[in-house]
């Protein structure tokens, strides 16, 4: 478990609020509070539910963005071939050290998340809400409004799981609420078909459970008055690491900035740490909206807005992010508890001078890992570095070329604590290590588990480069790879073979 967090986020609102309602009053709004600000809850079933949340395009706001009404069919149907047994989660876990939006509803205004959680719960008939935090003081908010509240209706619980990055996927979450490890399944398991207790389930974050609240509340039509006509409503932004903002869509993300009281600076990191670096053309172009940032590569994912201001080196922030990125590895696939130091070791190496060839290390690293982890964290921590090559050529040339950028790293991005540099050296690089493939047709592929692989290389040995090379940590270089015809023999004396029973083939 990690250090307990004393930040508090510092609350705003660029139009007249919604999911911050009353809390220029309260520092916390209790049950007679929540009520008298909000009103009471109506009641509706699956299919009502699911017509409001188009009507509204109500889409998860913990960083995929996925359509909450597409999740709630999803669960129904599923639930209709399990005698209708089914559960709800919402995912507090926010383990992102530059996000504190979840943290300050649930800390500030914990009943309007019960509030949406619960009215999913009884639509579709599951038999309980679990709540997933890491925070302490969001746990006891969370008790003490569950003990407000009183036993009636489906029963809801708090589950603390653990501070960590990758604790807050979803697959994580539903392990940590179990009792299990809260790291990610190493396959993909639609937590809509599987989830807590093995039931169907609906998973979604803590905001989109709140945003639900308030529209059962308002009524499609007015939810849809504030904000763009195809992004209606209003979205929670944690800007600069430190303040809360309710904004509706579509306001300039420079305004956004301005009301913070702070500027561009070098660029803006939208998205958080598996985000991407923002220029200053793109940042006064850009308004908070999925469209909007869909143009410039990026999303708002789970509303981190991050500028970096002048004053500190950009190449020595990205070195303190990417070293607390791998410290953050779940352990259990070789790309992402190898690769991952193995970045971060490079990009080292560039701040202490080392050439040309520490640059050309750190984008052979980051290819490395692309597409090849048992979740999406190596892929997320290989785009942030390479979205901070894009944005800092020049810093990064600087730095491997010797003279340095003549700016100190001021530790702007926000961690828990500093990360420490990670011993691991990293592996000797095979630039010429390509795969091949040259015979077409149909074909099976040969899949990888990467919760299972542990690197033993054995399958390399029996499958020729045109199916499988090993990658630069000795890893395959691929999680899929096609298997001709004439090579299925050998395909299958690899999985066979393997001692970490880490492959399987598929048609």
């Amino acid at each position: 478990m990690g250090p307990v967090i004393t930040t508090k986020p510092r609350l705003a609102c660029v139009d007249p609020p919604r999911l911050l309602a009353g809390l220029d009053e309260v520092y916390r709004l209790d049950r007679v509070g929540h009520l008298t600000v909000h009103g009471t809850m109506p009641a509706l079933r699956a299919d009502e539910l699911v017509a409001l949340a188009e009507n509204i395009d109500l889409r998860g706001r913990g960083g995929a963005g996925f359509p909450f009404a597409k999740k709630v069919q999803a669960v129904v149907e599923s639930a209709g071939r399990r005698e209708g047994r089914c559960a709800v989660v919402v995912n507090g876990s926010e383990g992102e050290p530059s996000c504190l939006k979840d943290t300050a509803l649930l800390l500030h205004t914990p009943h309007l998340v019960i509030d949406g959680a619960v009215l999913a719960a009884e639509a579709i008939g599951a038999e309980e809400v679990a709540i997933a935090v890491h925070r302490p003081d969001v746990e006891e908010s969370l008790a003490a409004a569950i003990a407000e509240r009183g036993p009636s209706g489906v029963p809801v619980r708090v589950s603390r799981t653990p501070d960590r990055f990758v604790a807050g996927e979803g697959g994580a979450v539903i392990n940590g609420i179990s009792g299990a490890p809260a790291i990610p399944n190493g396959r993909k398991i639609r937590t809509s078909d599987s989830g807590l207790s093995g039931l169907p389930t609906l998973l979604s974050n803590t905001e989109t459970f709140a945003q639900l609240a308030v529209a059962a509340r308002m009524g499609a039509l007015p939810y849809r008055s504030v904000g763009l006509p195809t992004e209606p409503g209003t979205t929670l932004l944690t800007v600069g690491g430190k303040y809360v903002m309710e904004t509706p869509t579509g306001v300039p993300l420079t305004y956004v900035l301005e009301l913070c009281g702070l500027t561009a600076g070098q660029a803006v990191l939208v998205g958080g740490y598996h985000g991407k670096w923002l220029d200053p053309r793109s940042i006064n172009a850009a308004t908070i909206s999925r469209e909007s940032m869909k143009k410039y590569g990026a999303r708002l994912g789970a509303g981190a807005v991050l500028p970096i201001p002048e004053n500190t080196c950009p190449l020595g922030e990205t070195a303190r992010v990417a070293r607390w990125l791998a410290a953050e590895t779940a352990g259990q696939c070789g790309p992402c508890f190898i690769g991952l130091p193995a970045i971060a070791d490079a990009i080292g190496q560039v701040e202490r001078g080392g050439g040309q060839a520490a640059i050309d290390n750190v984008r052979a690293y980051v290819n490395s890992v692309k597409k090849r982890g048992a979740c999406s964290h190596p892929d997320g921590t290989a785009g942030f570095v390479t979205t901070a090559l894009e944005a800092f050529p020049e810093e990064f040339e600087a730095h491997a070329l010797g003279a340095g950028c003549g700016r100190p790293t001021m530790g702007v991005l926000p961690l828990p604590e500093d990360a420490l540099p990670l011993a691991l050296p990293p592996a000797p690089l095979n630039p010429s290590a390509r795969d091949d493939r040259s015979q077409r047709g149909p074909m099976e592929k040969l899949l990888v588990d990467w919760s299972l692989c542990q690197g033993h290389g054995l399958c390399a040995d029996i499958l020729p480069p045109e199916v499988l090379t090993l990658g630069i940590d000795g890893y395959p270089a691929s999680a899929s790879m096609e298997v001709p015809r004439q090579l299925r023999a050998q395909a299958v004396r690899a999985v066979r073979r393997c001692p970490a029973l880490a492959l399987r083939i598929e048609e």
